[in-house]
């Protein structure tokens, strides 16, 4: 069964390297990114950090969800993410490693029923999934008059 859904949403430059970023859909401001110096002004987050916190994100929610399908109370959840950057044999700078650590604030007596939740959650985070097999990419670049 396929469950294939598409989302789209779009990326101006503003000026330098900041872009703001409309994610078409209704009651989501829009964001900006940019690249720390010396190519932009730090406006905003890099591609770096919102890979990262997408992630991150990702992987909160859904240990959340699971914790509340188990009736476990979390009333509060600190995640923290740490992203190594480095060099590949062409020299390029990628994203080798990302580092997430969740920190769920749960009641002593229910801690015994997180088990399984910490066995599965990492299954269904959409994000951290696709990027541990990879992500076909298709690019194409149309050239417009100034």
């Amino acid at each position: 069964m396929s469950e294939d859904t598409t989302v789209a949403l779009s990326l101006t430059l503003r000026d330098n390297y900041a872009f703001t970023v409309d994610f078409g859909e209704d009651g989501v401001p829009p964001m900006t990114i940019d690249e720390p110096p010396p190519l932009g002004h730090n406006e905003g987050p890099n591609p770096s950090r919102v890979l990262a916190s997408a992630i991150a994100g990702c992987l909160g929610a859904s240990l959340l969800f699971c914790l509340r399908k188990a009736r476990v109370d979390v009333p509060a959840m600190r995640t923290e993410v740490r992203v190594t950057n480095g060099r590949n044999e062409k020299g390029r700078l990628r994203v080798q490693r990302v580092a997430v650590r969740l920190a769920p604030s749960v009641p002593a007596d229910q801690r015994d029923r997180m088990t399984r939740c910490l066995e599965l959650f990492e299954d269904f985070c959409v994000v951290s999934a696709s990027v541990r097999e990879g992500i076909a990419i298709d690019v194409t670049v149309d050239t417009q008059t100034a």
